[in-house]
């Protein structure tokens, strides 16, 4: 690793650790810069603005998610299984990552609010693997043959938002939660054993 990225990673570990300790609100590039022994000025070198820090952090915690995302997807199991796996999988690592501890819901919150592309980029990361079941689902023939699987996968999410980031959305625990995810799954697989027609005569701009 060289120097650079050694002073960038050194920068993320005493962000972290203070983010953790006093939230995201109340910590300033001044005292993340001061924890680094370094000058406040020298810290934007690497970070242009908190925001710029608060995305780095995500992206970290993202690496792991989309690693466990990927073993799922290659592991043993047909599309249905792999499918109902991957949205648990999904809301139980969020909720329990925004539950152990509110200043990472804090980050959450700021990222989604101040940082769409983000979103939308993780988003379109997570349409990748959800491509690869329903390929699967479609090969294994428990789905019907679909013209466009990127715009049903990207259906998919739209109907199971609630659960990718639940406590942005609701105050409901755990237990209703995955109650609620094993229903709109139900529904979900069941559709997509027949025929998707892609509705074209609505136009988005």
């Amino acid at each position: 690793m060289s120097e650079k990225n050694d002073t960038r990673q050194n920068i993320l570990d005493a962000a972290i650790a203070r983010v953790m300790h006093y939230g995201y609100a109340k910590t300033t590039m001044a005292e993340i810069a001061r924890d680094c022994r370094m000058s406040a000025g020298n810290i934007y070198r690497f970070f242009a603005s908190k925001i710029d820090i608060a995305e780095a952090i995500a992206r970290k915690l993202n690496l792991v998610t989309d690693a466990q995302s990927a073993a799922l997807v290659r592991g043993k199991g047909n599309a249905l299984e792999k499918m109902r796996a991957f949205h648990l999988m999904a809301l139980r690592t969020t909720f329990e990552k925004l539950d152990k501890d509110a200043k990472v819901l804090e980050v959450a919150e700021v990222l989604a609010h101040e940082r769409p592309s983000f979103a939308n980029e993780k988003m379109a990361q997570e349409r990748v693997f959800l491509v690869q079941i329903l390929e699967q689902g479609v090969a294994e023939g428990h789905f019907a043959a679909m013209e466009n699987l990127n715009f049903v996968a990207e259906m998919m999410q739209s109907a199971t938002m609630k659960f990718r980031y639940p406590q942005l959305f609701s105050r409901l625990t755990l237990p209703k939660l995955e109650r609620e995810l094993a229903g709109v799954m139900d529904i979900v697989l069941n559709g997509l054993k027949l025929p998707i027609t892609v509705q074209q005569s609505v136009k988005i701009e």
